[in-house]
């Protein structure tokens, strides 16, 4: 994640960082990414179960029951661990979390053993009545995905009203008390919708918005052609800070960050060094504190099926199985090769993402990605946008 609005427009300074000693545990939720432990957030895909058809679904989600779900007395154990070795936030998701009638039951469980619980969810059945039930239980967050207007979003969902039905359950946790935010997956096929949903962000008030570039899983696999071009990924980033900025200075600031592309980090930073390099110069720091992606290592998945991946779009390879040994083991049991390397897999990287000058506050980027494209995970990220000169190699 690259906080965009924490970074450049100044609403983070290194002290506040530093004041919390940097540990997970310590850390507000909006500083947590500058944690010096990284201990793991995880994303619990607890069903994959799930109302719509989204094109760019990494689960291949569908609306039927699948048996070899978690229960909830697996799932209970899972967060008995997850607490016990020091997770930070459960971010339960699917699929479509909200289908899984026991969510209420575990949502609680994660509060109640002292972890941030928060959910990712398309926001179509959220009711009065369950956004009420989840302010009760104590949620962190809920985050709505949206990914354009009523017209493309639809499309992306594959259910006609999917728009509307969203809308009404931001309002519903709106109501409820419930810190609410939107997610957006940026592609060819909605660019174009950016201004509209800053616009949109404001019209309804709404705090929180995170925009994620493209990474090719599941369903999404199929979306290569339909990233952005090199070129493009720029002007959206672009535009993304410049929209940011705006609303900070009308007095009307929203937490606007980009996730599964950490380019945008050193992109920021250079956009900076030209504009006030005094801040650059915090940001820097902050953007080491930061250390890049940290799949297999700040961040982690387990399926439906208590699969355990390095993120939540890794999904072709499992590190074992929660129903056989605990997350945290799996976790930290580096005699699997790869979970040896993704724990500083900057000394694995190739190509110019070995000799790049940002490679410690990016790590390398996104390896599922890489390896999509070029079939070797160690390979450069083809959505790095930065100029061989900004990574100083040329």
């Amino acid at each position: 994640m690259i906080g965009i609005s924490k970074l450049y427009c100044g609403t983070v300074e290194p002290s506040d960082a530093l004041r919390y000693g940097r540990q997970s545990q310590r850390l507000p939720s909006h500083l947590l990414q500058f944690s010096v432990d990284k201990r793991p957030v995880v994303v619990w895909n607890a069903t994959r179960r799930c109302n719509l058809k989204c094109i760019h679904c990494y689960a291949h989600a569908k609306d039927t029951s699948f048996k070899d779900e978690l229960s909830t007395d697996e799932g209970k154990a899972l967060l008995d661990d997850l607490a016990q070795f020091g997770v930070p936030v459960i971010l339960f998701s699917g699929g479509e979390p909200v289908m899984r009638k026991d969510l209420p039951e575990l949502a609680r469980y994660a509060v109640e053993h002292g972890m941030r619980a928060v959910i990712s969810t398309n926001g179509t059945l959220i009711t009065p009545e369950k956004a009420q039930l989840f302010k009760e239980i104590g949620l962190s967050y809920v985050g709505i995905s949206l990914d354009g207007m009523e017209e493309i979003n639809d499309r992306f969902r594959g259910v006609k009203g999917a728009f509307q039905d969203a809308l009404n359950g931001i309002r519903n946790c709106q109501e409820a008390g419930i810190k609410v935010g939107l997610r957006f997956t940026i592609n060819k096929l909605n660019a174009a919708e950016i201004p509209a949903i800053f616009d949109l962000l404001e019209d309804l008030h709404v705090p929180r918005i995170c925009f994620y570039h493209l990474v090719y899983a599941g369903r999404g696999s199929k979306l290569v052609e339909e990233d952005l071009s090199h070129e493009e990924t720029r002007s959206v980033v672009d535009l993304i800070m410049d929209r940011t900025k705006d609303l900070h200075d009308r007095g009307k600031p929203k937490e606007v960050l980009t996730v599964d592309n950490h380019a945008d980090g050193p992109y920021l930073y250079l956009r900076l060094c030209k504009e006030d390099p005094r801040r650059a110069k915090e940001v820097l720091e902050l953007l080491k504190m930061n250390e890049g992606n940290n799949s297999g290592r700040g961040i982690g998945c387990v399926s439906w099926d208590g699969r355990v991946h390095a993120d939540q779009f890794w999904r072709h390879y499992s590190f074992g199985n929660v129903r056989k040994r605990p997350f945290s083991t799996i976790w930290t049991d580096t005699s699997n090769s790869l979970m040896k390397k993704l724990k500083d897999k900057k000394k694995y990287v190739k190509g110019r993402c070995a000799r790049c000058r940002w490679l410690d506050i990016c790590a390398g980027n996104f390896r599922v990605r890489a390896e999509a494209v070029t079939e070797d995970l160690w390979s450069p990220d083809p959505a790095c946008y930065l100029t061989d000169q900004e990574i100083g190699i040329e």
